[in-house]
């Protein structure tokens, strides 16, 4: 199915997209976007279980007797930002927004399921729409409600709008699509005093800039260069005055890595860096190191699945299998870890105002352009998936 076979759709999609970004909610308290997409998924003749991992919906519809099933999965939150988009139907919920695309992509496995309703296909779609992505939470909350054994799938997709990519272009690649991410916090304590006498003191804010300034060379001197890694300090308080050197510094930031391996080295050299240097001025260095987002790895297969999806709905022009990794996070990696899956890319657009606006931006915008093309991709990787059989199936 073609982008143009979906042009009687178009208003549909676009109605349910703004309805969703008028009512945007935060992680684990999307009540209303569930009862929505809830209602309609249930419209469309879908069996709907809610409630799953909090806020979660699953929503299933078999067709002949075979026991394939595919699952198509978006994403329910918003963002905590006020909205600047000069839309006109922008948030009615004051300081959220949808920032991140979420609502067109509810938008678009809502216009998948009412496609495969009317459908003739053999097997299970099940549309997977998940709390709490943004904080990296919704997904292992499902997982840990019994998310794939209550609802098993073979195969599962995703999409995500991409800004500075041509409208309607997909992206994806075998392995590492989107990185890891990595929380720290370094609390290092010294021994305030007055800034007249910095003699009698530990100055914990000197020490501070000594670890931040040897963090930044971790990447280049202790990274295997054939691997991708980003360590990024990105705030220091302190608990001083004007003419007071602090007793306490603390240090956060976060790392971004594809490899699990990567990820523990970096941890590694924070925390002996960290106490090193505070150990050498008499300070003392307490380092937190929290594992937030799971690298999103696809599958190879999914991906060829993929691959011959988009050449179907959307050209082999506008098809790209080899796309760069991502350094972004997206919590779609936990999923991906439990079932062989392929999260996708989809161009938004690229100039500003027209789809190029980054995303958490106070003033993005996702492109209704774009919906028909993410619906005939869903249309055509849920077809073609359950077509090729369970994983090692014929």
């Amino acid at each position: 199915m073609s982008i143009t076979d979906l042009a009687g759709l178009d208003a549909r999609l676009r109605g349910w997209r703004h309805h969703l970004h008028r009512i945007p909610e935060m992680a684990f308290a999307e009540h209303e976007t569930s009862h929505f997409v809830a209602g309609a998924l249930h419209d469309l003749g879908f069996q709907v279980v809610t409630g799953v991992g909090g806020t979660g919906v699953v929503a299933s519809l078999t067709r002949g007797r075979s026991g394939r099933a595919i699952g198509l999965r978006s994403e329910l939150d918003g963002l905590p930002i006020d909205e600047r988009s000069g839309v006109a139907y922008t948030s009615e919920h004051p300081g959220a927004m949808h920032a991140c695309g979420h609502d067109g992509h509810m938008a678009m496995v809502l216009g998948a399921a009412a496609v495969l309703a009317g459908e003739g296909f053999d097997g299970t779609v099940r549309i997977i729409l998940q709390p709490a992505e943004e904080p990296g939470r919704g997904a292992q909350a499902m997982v840990n409600d019994g998310l794939f054994e209550r609802f098993p799938v073979d195969r599962l997709f995703g999409l995500h709008n991409h800004p500075g990519s041509p409208a309607g272009h997909l992206l994806t690649r075998s392995g590492p699509l989107m990185a890891s991410e990595d929380n720290f916090t370094i609390h290092i304590t010294g021994r305030g005093g007055h800034a007249s006498a910095p003699h009698l003191v530990v100055d914990p804010l000197v020490i501070g800039a000594e670890i931040l300034l040897a963090l930044q060379q971790v990447v280049a001197r202790s990274v295997d260069p054939i691997h991708s890694a980003v360590l990024s300090c990105t705030d220091l308080r302190t608990d001083g005055a004007r003419n007071a050197i602090p007793s306490h510094v603390t240090i956060t930031g976060d790392t971004r890595s594809f490899d699990p391996s990567v990820q523990a080295l970096l941890e590694r050299r924070i925390r002996e860096i960290s106490a090193g240097i505070a150990a050498a001025h008499g300070a003392t260095a307490e380092i937190t190191y929290t594992h937030e987002f799971a690298p999103t790895l696809n599958d190879d297969e999914c991906v060829a699945i993929a691959g011959e999806a988009a050449a179907r709905a959307l050209g082999q022009a506008n098809v790209e299998l080899d796309a760069d990794p991502i350094m972004a996070s997206e919590d779609f990696g936990v999923l991906a870890s439990h079932v062989p899956a392929c999260l996708a890319l989809i161009g938004n657009g690229v100039d500003p105002g027209k789809g190029g606006t980054p995303l958490h931006s106070h003033d993005y915008t996702f492109n209704d352009g774009i919906l028909t093309a993410g619906v005939a991709y869903y249309r055509e990787v849920a077809i073609g998936g359950l077509r090729t059989g369970k994983r090692g199936g014929n």
